[in-house]
């Protein structure tokens, strides 16, 4: 069973939206009128907000009476590797907010970390560093949206640890500034 990640009804929701392959086997979509659970990142139709079911495991969505996609396949492992990186990315999406290095991830996971980095790589193409600079970078921008909080309260609440690298990286991913991402897209 993989562990609980920290996220809300809202950034879920969010995240199948943007089918974002980052959350796949972190937590599951369920739709309460056809009975289906799915990837984060599966293409299918997307389901009215009101029918979704969130589970952070296939067993208890299946418990609940739920049957896997045909599309998504969410049932099928597509690597002997998977379950390392998936407790690697939840550790991730639960410890965004803290100053992690390579050796505290390696830890966590119980392997070396070059080991750790070359497993990383060759399932997500890309490096564990990365992959927290893209979940640091969508927490800011669910922040943006949602809040009031000023740029450098979120820099640090999303884990960044200078303010220059909290532009830097989120100039490098949304091509723009904090400040001008909130004033385009915030409506």
């Amino acid at each position: 069973m993989m562990p609980d990640i920290n996220l809300s009804f809202e950034e879920k929701w969010e995240k199948i939206i943007a089918c974002d392959q980052k959350y796949d086997g972190l937590f599951f979509t369920a739709v309460k009128t056809t009975k289906i659970y799915c990837r984060p990142s599966c293409r299918s139709r997307k389901p009215k907000k009101m029918n979704v079911v969130f589970y952070n495991d296939l067993i208890s969505a299946e418990k609940a009476g739920f049957r896997a996609c045909k599309r998504c396949q969410p049932e099928i492992d597509h690597s002997p590797h998977i379950a390392l990186v998936r407790k690697v990315i939840a550790f991730l999406v639960n410890n965004y907010n803290q100053k992690l290095q390579l050796q505290d991830i390696a830890v966590h996971a119980g392997v070396s970390p070059f080991y750790l980095e070359r497993l990383f790589k060759l399932e997500t193409a890309e490096t564990p560093r990365s992959y927290l600079e893209k979940i640091r970078v969508d927490k800011a921008v669910h922040l943006l949206m949602s809040t009031d909080r000023n740029n450098l309260e979120i820099c640090y609440e999303t884990g960044f640890q200078s303010p220059s690298n909290f532009y830097k990286v989120f100039r490098r991913l949304k091509n723009c500034s904090p400040s001008e991402y909130r004033n385009l897209f915030r409506q």
